[in-house]
């Protein structure tokens, strides 16, 4: 079947919103070559349960390909057009399985030397439409905050070492009461521009009081989610025949109620926190890798105007085999570790921060939980320098703002 043969009913199997959605552009996915129409379709079949930035990243598309002339389409899809598919892949159920279309496509373009031309295709159309698509401009100044090392009584190493050309470095901080005070600044922030998924806390360990505005996950949270998942994974792996590939799209069709989640919650941060661990490569079993991809992920898929993550320690490093086993044990924690994965962890939330819109008036604060040791970048703040500045964390993010 070709999506020039699409029809509004075969649509019915999808949550209502992408429903509606598909079959309103019915015409134009009609246009558009099989090489490319079940990428898109991934997307829309999974709109109820996505964020608004990436519900309206979507409408934006859609609306950008609607208005195109016959020319002007022929003109940007000429490109896939111009891939040969095989009669396998045309028979395939890719309207209401485009995640595994996609997966078999790219296994045949590799195949048949085809990649490097898709590829290319694909980064001109993501130009044109990056292009053609104006975002709406924020209402506040985007704020990413880092907490990293707790646990750590000492360390003598130096911190910040890849963000302190782009800011201020501050060393008389006072730490008294630090994470409630940069927790407040967030549910103040919250409360001055309350959006839906704008304002995110995102903990590597169990996460203390905050605010009913802000989007919150953690580790600790979601330790029988993890659990459910290590165990259904050691359960695939132990079946004949299962190997890397096969257990990939199994673990992408798993869903919250696969993993033990009680329906009547936000399903669309739900979704988020299933993807966190199926998609993560050891989010299921390290905290920091937890955090950071966590972070990465609400950035790159929210966009929200706030975040503030926390970094807990980690357990050590142990056999994979061990690793990958649900016990009842305590796991023994690497603290120092666990800061070095920190720092390089809110040098990656800056970095991620940084490719979205208003970039250049965003500003960034990382802090040495329980010390004295913190850095801003703020457009207001110089750069590559230090402060002797008393102040508390509540002052400085004052200066981030």
């Amino acid at each position: 079947m070709l999506p020039s043969d699409l029809k509004a009913e075969q649509f019915v199997g999808y949550p209502p919103k992408a429903r509606e959605l598909a079959v309103a552009h019915l015409a134009t996915l009609r246009r558009l070559p099989l090489s490319f129409a079940p990428s898109l379709l991934r997307e829309v079949i999974d709109y109820d349960f996505k964020f608004p930035a990436e519900r309206a990243s979507i409408d934006r598309e859609l609306a950008t390909l609607s208005s195109l002339t016959t020319a002007q389409l022929k003109e940007w899809f000429q490109p896939f057009s111009q891939l040969s598919l095989s009669p396998k892949l045309e028979n395939l159920d890719w309207i209401n399985q485009p995640a595994l279309f996609v997966e078999q496509l790219s296994a045949y373009l590799w195949t048949t030397h085809q990649l490097d031309a898709f590829r290319e295709a694909a980064t001109t159309y993501g130009d044109r439409t990056r292009t053609a698509a104006v975002s709406e401009p924020a209402a506040v100044r985007r704020l990413g905050i880092a907490v990293i090392g707790q646990g750590v009584e000492s360390y003598d190493g130096p911190l910040f070492r890849n963000l302190r050309k782009h800011g201020t470095y501050f060393k008389r901080v006072k730490p008294e009461n630090g994470v409630a005070l940069l927790l407040t600044g967030v549910e103040t922030r919250a409360q001055a521009h309350p959006v839906p998924y704008g304002h995110w806390y995102v903990d590597g360990g169990q996460a203390v009081d905050h605010g009913q505005l802000i989007s919150c996950i953690s580790f600790q949270k979601l330790e029988p989610v993890r659990a459910a998942l290590l165990k259904n994974i050691q359960t695939e792996i132990s079946k004949p025949g299962m190997g890397p590939e096969e257990l990939r799209t199994h673990m992408a069709r798993l869903s919250p109620s696969d993993l033990g989640m009680e329906k009547g919650g936000d399903e669309v941060l739900e979704r988020f926190e299933v993807k966190l661990f199926t998609e993560g490569s050891g989010t299921q079993i390290f905290s920091t890798t937890f955090a950071q991809w966590a972070t990465r992920e609400a950035l790159r898929r929210a966009q929200p105007n706030t975040l503030l993550v926390r970094f807990a320690p980690r357990q050590r490093q142990k056999p994979m085999n061990e690793l990958m086993t649900v016990s009842d044990s305590k796991p023994e924690l690497d603290p120092t570790g666990s800061l070095i994965d920190a720092d390089m962890g809110a040098y990656y939330h800056w970095i991620n921060q940084q490719r979205l819109p208003g970039s250049e008036q965003s500003s960034f604060l990382v802090w040495f939980e329980g010390h004295s040791h913190a850095l801003v970048i703020a457009p207001s703040l110089p750069q590559g320098t230090e402060s002797n500045s008393a102040l508390d964390l509540g002052e400085l993010l004052s200066l981030a703002e």
